[in-house]
């Protein structure tokens, strides 16, 4: 594959809009970052909320094979203790993370997206940007600026 004219050169919505300090752009990619690593940890507590869930669903089988075996009362008391127990006072997995989607996740999203609109023209990625056109090898069909545009 030879690289071509449209994928050698950067995507103009990736390109620094002239106003666009160095600082700037250190910062919209500091606070990117931010958000990543906030969107990592979203992702863990969905983990923790289908890992709970599945547990405590695996408890009905528990239940099942202690009576099933002739245990009456230890079944009885893993229901009542366990199952279907808040994992945090008041509150199931669910409601953990519905109440940090409201409170931190999306007022932190829509902070960055809309600092993301008005200091850089929308231009989201910007650092990375850069960084690629730093660190990549011009004229290289592995290294092209963007994906070719199809014909």
């Amino acid at each position: 594959m030879v690289t071509n004219e449209t994928t050698d050169t950067p995507d103009p919505a990736h390109r620094r809009p002239e106003h666009v300090s160095d600082k700037t752009v250190q910062a919209l990619g500091s606070l990117s970052k931010a958000l990543e690593t906030t969107e990592r940890a979203r992702g863990h507590l969905y983990a923790f909320h289908q890992l709970t869930g599945s547990a405590d669903l695996e408890l009905d089988n528990a239940v099942r094979l202690l009576r099933e075996a002739g245990h009456a009362g230890q079944a009885a008391l893993v229901e009542r203790e366990i199952l279907g127990r808040n994992v945090i006072p008041g509150h199931w997995t669910f409601q953990i993370i519905e109440a940090y989607n409201k409170t931190y996740y999306r007022p932190f999203a829509d902070l960055e997206h809309a600092m993301v609109r008005e200091l850089a023209d929308g231009r989201d990625h910007l650092h990375e940007a850069e960084m690629k056109e730093a660190r990549r090898s011009r004229h290289h069909p592995d290294h092209t600026a963007r994906p070719p545009t199809p014909e």
